[in-house]
């Protein structure tokens, strides 16, 4: 049968803990003692590499979570990812960094220093932070408010890339005769006042990463959040679980970005998706069964009831999900992940403690239980029917779960065409199919919508 639409997906392994399940941890096949070991997640990017996907990605918190019941505490990304550089040479390298938590200067520095470092294969996943335990971790009172928290982000993008325009690659002489190492003249020194973030003729001390800007990616599917990915991502991860959804959502954020001069489909949409694989549908219904049996109930209630602001503990756990006034408008979090959790449960007729293990099987992402044929028949579906550009693939439980995707899954996609089977360039712009964007590229693209 001739295939509905052309191209090929696009995927992301998206490492978090020693898997995306809550008590994949307590799994015995988890490599929980090695989570602070930088032999172990080189073994995860070298698996990721192998199955030629387009990058590694790292979440970030700048908090801990429930360190007495859950595998929590994570290396800084960037960090971790400069040194996974050296030990592969082709996938992409994606870490999330708050604009909430720091400052442009320094996240410019420290993409720019990736970039170079990896010959061009950085990303940054750019997120507005979640909670005001993190802003209590920054010496502040309260997290900013959900609106605010993306005008500062803009702002904050805007200060980037500008600082990594400031010291073009062209401006580089180096002459040993002369003595001229850079030819100043070609000096764009930043000059930027906002109302949050501003730097005044600055000049960022790495050079012009090699990529122009490590790609830009964008994690929020709210209102806010889809305008701001719609007006500089180039890559956005969201959470949907059903085919319906993500075509709206998919068609939404493509008139988005033609509303704002850009052109359709120059933005991949890129779903979370966590597989449990079997060789049967039984055997991965018994896998699934096995780690849901590791989640403690109270725990799965006090998920929803941290998820949706509202203490759930006096329902019974085996009861439906009570009328929540305005939860999505109460949070200041996640607000779209909030109202996710809510069609979630009232179209599934999910009890508390079954909307508890759903979310915490995967944190409120696609769940996949079956065979890696059955696995490739939904990818495949929901990119032919424009629903995605690709998958944000989501062990649940790390090491394994990623090697059971690249030996079982990779090899049905790429027989079916609709994956790669060598990588064709070498940075991540090139696995995506992007360009590198010229100097001043937001302002230009700005200037085409005045």
């Amino acid at each position: 049968m001739a295939r509905q639409r052309q191209g090929q997906l696009h995927l992301g392994a998206f490492i978090y803990f020693t898997g995306h399940h809550h008590a994949g941890w307590r799994h015995p096949a988890s490599g929980v003692e090695q989570m602070f070991d930088i032999e172990w997640y080189k073994k995860i990017a070298q698996s990721a590499e192998r199955g030629k996907f387009d990058m590694i990605f790292f979440a970030d918190l700048l908090h801990l979570i429930y360190p007495s019941r859950a595998a929590a505490g994570m290396l800084d990304p960037v960090a971790l990812l400069s040194s996974l550089a050296m030990v592969t040479d082709k996938i992409g390298l994606t870490a999330t960094l708050s604009t909430t938590y720091n400052e442009p200067y320094n996240a410019a520095r420290r993409f720019a220093t990736l970039d170079h470092l990896s010959k061009g294969r950085a990303g940054w996943n750019i997120v507005t932070s979640q909670v005001d335990t993190e802003a209590h971790n920054f010496g502040r009172e309260k997290h900013p408010a959900h609106g605010t928290r993306y005008e500062m982000a803009k702002e904050f993008v805007d200060v980037v890339t500008a600082l990594w325009d400031s010291w073009p690659q062209e401006s580089l002489v180096m002459d040993r005769a002369s003595g001229s190492f850079t030819d100043e003249s070609k000096l764009r020194k930043a000059d930027y006042s906002g109302q949050w973030y501003s730097t005044k003729q600055g000049l960022l001390n790495v050079p012009r990463p090699p990529q122009g800007y490590p790609v830009l990616i964008q994690a929020g599917s709210s209102g806010p959040g889809q305008d701001f990915a719609a007006s500089v991502g180039e890559v956005i991860f969201t959470a949907q679980t059903s085919l319906t959804a993500a075509q709206e959502f998919y068609r939404t954020v493509n008139e988005k970005l033609v509303a704002g001069g850009r052109e359709r489909g120059s933005l991949h949409i890129m779903p979370g998706l966590s597989p449990i694989l079997g060789s049967t549908v039984e055997e991965a219904r018994r896998k699934e069964r096995e780690l849901l049996d590791l989640i403690d109930p109270q725990e799965a209630v006090m998920m929803v009831s941290g998820m949706l602001q509202t203490d759930l503990s006096a329902y019974p756990a085996d009861g439906p999900l009570p009328d929540i006034p305005d939860p999505v408008e109460a949070s200041n979090g996640m607000k779209s992940r909030v109202q996710l959790i809510m069609d979630l449960a009232r179209k599934d007729n999910l009890s508390i403690i079954e909307l508890g293990r759903r979310l915490l099987g995967a944190r409120g992402h696609m769940q996949f239980v079956g065979t890696p044929e059955q696995l490739a028949d939904l990818m495949e579906e929901w990119f032919d029917g424009y629903g995605c550009d690709g998958f944000n693939i989501m062990p649940p439980v790390l090491p394994g779960d990623l090697d059971d995707f690249v030996d079982q899954v990779v090899p049905v996609l790429q027989r079916r065409g609709l994956y790669r089977e060598e990588y064709e360039g070498s940075t991540l712009r090139e696995h995506l199919g992007l360009s590198n964007p010229s100097i001043d590229h937001f302002k230009k693209l700005a200037s085409l919508h005045q």
